[in-house]
């Protein structure tokens, strides 16, 4: 047994007779950290040693959300040869398994990769995991806890400071976030994780220009990612294009070469980039920009309205909700909202309690798609704020987007006052935004309220002072 015993990557034990075996899982922890495309490659090490558990344990997880029979029947073979595993895989295999299970506590899972990492805090594909299961939370607090607890062990390593950076900007410590991306971009300027943490905070501080140059400097290292961060960060891209003013041709050339055409690869995810193309034209429907971009919308909701891209993410199933809706596919939609219903009763009560903001959230999208302000401002409430759903698996900058369909309603369904409020509110975070100043002069309109000649004022210094 002894002279199975192989060092992985990150310097932990491993039982397994085959060094390629060994060279395919580092390869695997290659494309994970850097959210590569050829993350698949883990599915032949099993072929190489079908005996080793980490290998077996990390090819079920990497295939369970496309065929769970498949991931069923790797998980047990790790589980058949766990008495000759070193307690690294045995970690491994305990942690994964138990994600994989059907009535999962995700605040176990929490604690089972907290357990892991004490023990290996090395292995910064467990800490990435663990913090994709935090997100998906809505819990940026304990994902800041896990990178934390092992930065010690890991200071200088390669993707260590971009897992850093992205918890503190969803907790709002910008500053400290910029200087973790910064640092992390120093180790390695092709991490798109820590390009992607420096787009979001200058986004956040409207430095629009700036984050638009950093990003598509950084661009040609994207061709190698997976098409989430590929889209997704050019979906920043066109956000920081349409905030900041610049020409909607740009934004549209965005979608079209950097979003759309991502589904001309063969070994494109396509779910993945439905999300970002979805999240950017509700971005173009708040701002009534809707109609530059033809027939676009219409396109994508004919492909969200095949079943086989529901209930993959809740985020975008709340945004095909409003897609379809917005088309005119109401009965599609309706199907949907039907199916995420009945997926929640069959949640545990804990789990039910969480994601009743997500379904709350999806009837409030599809009132809005049917142009039903009233009903989707009662369904929101008066104390609405869309950080508080990012249970639906959504950063800060994705829930935004609710916030403004909030604003756009209350001021179609006439509430100026409560709308100036939250608006008035907003803009203290956020000044450098016209969209906003402009949604704020409306609502000064509306309430016969002399400030809007200011607003309007605001709104053209903004409009005037980035891209035009």
């Amino acid at each position: 047994m002894e002279g199975r015993i192989k060092l992985n990557g990150c310097g932990y034990d491993v039982t397994t007779s085959s060094q390629l075996c060994i060279s395919i899982i580092n390869s695997y922890y290659q494309q994970v950290l850097s959210y590569g495309r050829e993350r698949s490659v883990i599915m032949e090490a099993v072929v190489h040693d079908n005996y080793c558990v980490l290998a077996n344990t990390l090819a079920a997880h990497f295939i369970n959300s496309s065929d769970s029979s498949r991931a069923a029947s790797l998980l047990h073979t790790a589980k058949s040869h766990l008495e000759h595993a070193t307690l690294y895989e045995k970690l491994v295999f305990d942690v994964i398994s138990y994600l994989m299970s059907e009535d999962r506590d995700d605040d176990v899972a929490v604690e089972l990769h907290s357990k892991l990492l004490k023990e290996f805090p090395r292995d910064l594909v467990s800490l990435k995991r663990a913090q994709i299961l935090c997100f998906n939370m809505g819990r940026p607090d304990l994902s800041l806890s896990l990178v934390n607890q092992v930065l010690p062990q890991n200071e200088g390593e390669n993707f260590i400071y971009g897992m850093l950076a992205f918890p503190l900007l969803e907790l709002g410590q910008m500053k400290e976030a910029e200087e973790a991306a910064k640092r992390g971009f120093e180790i390695n300027n092709q991490d798109g994780w820590s390009q992607h943490a420096t787009c979001h905070v200058l986004q956040y501080e409207c430095r629009f220009r700036e984050a638009v140059e950093f990003m598509e400097e950084c661009s040609p290292s994207w061709n190698s990612f997976l098409s989430f961060m590929l889209t997704h960060n050019w979906w920043h891209v066109a956000l920081c294009y349409l905030e900041g003013n610049a020409p909607m041709q740009r934004v549209l050339e965005v979608y079209d070469n950097y979003i759309w055409k991502e589904l001309d690869k063969t070994d494109a995810t396509v779910a993945e980039v439905y999300l970002n193309a979805v999240a950017l034209l509700l971005r173009l429907c708040v701002r009534d920009e809707l109609e530059f971009f033809g027939d676009r919308l219409k396109m994508l909701a004919d492909r969200l309205a095949d079943q086989a891209n529901w209930y993959l993410e809740w985020h975008l199933d709340i945004l095909t909700v409003w897609a379809l809706a917005k088309t005119g596919q109401i009965s599609k939609a309706e199907e949907l909202l039907k199916g995420l219903k009945e997926r929640i009763s069959r949640m545990t009560k804990k789990k039910q309690q969480i994601m009743q903001k997500g379904m709350v959230l999806a009837e409030a999208l599809y009132a809005y798609g049917r142009g039903n302000n009233k009903h989707g401002v009662e369904l929101l409430g008066p104390d609405f704020d869309a950080n508080d759903y990012k249970i639906i698996g959504a950063s800060d900058e994705q829930v935004d987007v609710f916030n403004e369909v909030w604003y756009i309603m209350l001021l179609n369904n006439g509430d100026a006052i409560k709308a100036i409020e939250v608006i008035e509110k907003q803009i203290k975070k956020r000044d450098g935004t016209a969209f906003l100043w402009r949604l704020l002069e409306r609502g000064y309109k509306l309430a016969n309220r002399p400030e809007a000649a200011i607003a309007n004022e605001k709104a053209k210094v903004f409009e005037s002072a980035y891209f035009n």
